[in-house]
């Protein structure tokens, strides 16, 4: 479901508090001028740099809110209403501003207030940090990373002088899969790149972009060889499972969702993990477990989270968990508090659930299963 769609229908039911968790506010922002646009809602936006503007109208703001001042902002609010209409006010990065006591009462009250005024505020920020008072009174959303559409669209617009430039067919296909889980602004930027260097759009540009990505999240890996299975001898049986499980399939026949190979060390594990992206056509992501750990509270749940949300973004994939039983090493123990244990049990809840195109492949000793 679209994010105006989920919008549409929690502003019908009277939610008065929605947060948008969004990587694109800018993007997130366009969209819902749309629909208030479309459905004939006022609509505000703020920003603690240019204070408060109206998208779809030529308004001058309320006295004392030209300013980034959150407080005066949200006791502006009540001008907003309209009788038998809707208003929308847009906090951008408002996230920062709840650690104020003052500010949290007053977004509280208003939000109480919203139900009844019909009017409702929609924060936008890349991370879900809501105070513990306002936690009740806020539904959240997610704001979705273009799909392939979307990304074949910002394609073909930058190559609507060129179209030559625009590969066809199954090298369109790459190019797509390589440019998912880029923000629109980065596919933009990806595809730019791509025709400095080459004069049309190639997949490898997009991949060079997204190695750097990947090292800005700090979270993942993107493992770049070029070994196939003809470097590796044996593994047959393993080879064609895989293979076969990596095929695309129209009917509704169950997928593998990937394999666990045990062995000492040294019996090729991590070159067939290596190996089978490069002879699959996918990327292979390097997930390391270890240094998902953070030292603050909550750091290690958040970052399992940031990293299987990027693997399912980058599908189709292979994600690739070496040495397995080192990364949960506390699991079963008390002297890391149970964070081996709940970092465990999101994997295997994401393993469970999702319905992306990603095979992971663990490696482990066969220690860890004894």
């Amino acid at each position: 479901m679209t994010l105006t769609a989920q919008l549409t229908d929690y502003i019908h039911a009277a939610f008065a508090g929605l947060w948008i968790q969004s990587l694109e506010p800018d993007e997130a922002e366009r969209e819902i001028a749309q629909l208030a646009r479309d459905k004939e809602w006022k609509i505000a936006a703020w920003d603690v740099s240019g204070g408060l503007r109206f998208p779809n109208a030529q308004l001058d703001a309320p006295a004392g809110v030209g300013t980034g001042d959150p407080l005066a902002v949200l006791r502006a609010v009540p001008t907003l209403a309209e009788k038998d209409g809707t208003a929308l006010l847009v906090l951008h990065q408002f996230h920062r501003f709840l650690n104020n006591p003052e500010v949290i009462q007053t977004m509280f009250t208003q939000l109480v207030a919203g139900k009844s005024q019909r009017t409702f505020l929609v924060v936008l920020a890349p991370v879900v940090q809501i105070p513990l008072e306002l936690e009740k009174l806020f539904v959240v959303l997610e704001h979705p990373l273009p799909d392939r559409e979307q990304l074949g669209s910002i394609a073909r617009e930058l190559t609507s002088d060129d179209p030559a430039a625009l590969p066809q067919g199954p090298e369109l296909d790459r190019l797509l899969d390589a440019a998912g889980g880029l923000t629109r602004y980065e596919s933009e930027g990806a595809f730019a790149l791509s025709l400095a260097r080459h004069g049309s759009l190639q997949p490898q540009a997009v991949w060079d972009l997204k190695v750097q990505t990947l090292k800005k999240s700090g979270l993942l890996t993107l493992h770049r060889g070029s070994d196939g299975f003809t470097q590796l001898g044996g593994l047959q049986a393993l080879k064609e499972f895989c293979l076969r499980g990596l095929r695309p399939r129209r009917s509704r026949i169950v997928k593998p969702k990937g394999v666990m190979l045990l062995g000492v060390p040294g019996v090729g594990k991590s070159a067939f993990a290596k190996a089978l992206g490069n002879e699959a056509g996918r990327p292979t992501l390097v997930l390391d477990l270890g240094s998902l750990y953070g030292s603050l509270v909550g750091s290690t749940e958040a970052n399992i989270r940031q990293a299987l949300r990027i693997v399912d973004a980058m599908a189709p994939s292979i994600c690739f968990i070496d040495e397995l039983e080192k990364g949960l090493a506390g699991l079963g123990s008390n002297g890391d508090s149970g964070v081996s244990s709940r970092l465990f049990g999101t994997f295997l809840s994401w393993l469970s659930d999702h319905e992306s195109d990603v095979f992971v492949v663990c490696t482990s000793a066969l220690s860890f299963v004894s």
